[in-house]
């Protein structure tokens, strides 16, 4: 059964590497609910934060595909569940409609919204939250002559205590596996016989 999950990325800070991750999506005709790129915890390593609708299993494969890329760190898969998880979102209202009628104000405040920029001609604000949140205050602020809106991808975090930053450093301190060390020997062999 598909259901909403959110891949993380982990990677080297590289020219074409988005294109290279989005034709493994294209490829495999899943579509991209949110995507968001920016800086990690770790210094030169970037975060992809990628939500999509499809089944564990489908999930799971593509982050074993997406971890083939060579600039690819890790990438993990997680539930709703086991995020946390916000979007920021803006509305642009007409400021003859907000200064009018004063229950808009109210409304925000429930929202959690506050204004951005209040100029004559309209009014921008700004929250944070769920989607379901976002989309809510879009439905409260029609009937107000809603002029623009728009909503940021999902900026995620693993609910798990341990971050990247210390998997990182376990790796990094680690001894190599006996497959690994197996698989470097075979290749060093290789390379001398096709020399």
């Amino acid at each position: 059964m598909k259901s909403e999950y959110t891949i993380t990325v982990y990677t080297e800070n590289q020219v074409g590497l988005l294109n290279r991750i989005a034709i493994i999506f294209s490829r495999r005709k899943i579509n991209v609910e949110s995507l968001n790129v920016s800086p990690s915890e770790v210094e030169g390593i970037h975060r992809f934060t990628i939500v999509i609708n499809e089944t564990e299993e489908v999930v799971r494969k593509l982050c074993r595909q997406i971890e083939r890329q060579v600039e690819v760190l890790k990438a993990y898969y997680n539930t709703n569940e086991e995020i946390i998880w916000q979007e920021m979102a803006l509305y642009k209202v007409p400021t003859d409609e907000v200064a009018e009628k004063m229950k808009v104000e109210r409304l925000l405040r429930e929202h959690g919204a506050r204004a951005v920029v209040i100029r004559k001609d309209y009014t921008i604000f700004e929250t944070t939250g769920q989607r379901e949140e976002t989309d809510k205050l879009v439905k409260v602020l029609e009937p107000f002559g809603l002029i623009e809106f728009v909503r940021s991808a999902r900026v995620a975090i693993i609910k798990a205590s341990k971050g990247f930053h210390e998997k990182l450093k376990e790796f990094e301190e680690g001894e190599p596996s006996e497959e690994l060390a197996e698989n470097e020997f075979l290749d060093k062999g290789q390379s001398v016989f096709t020399m």
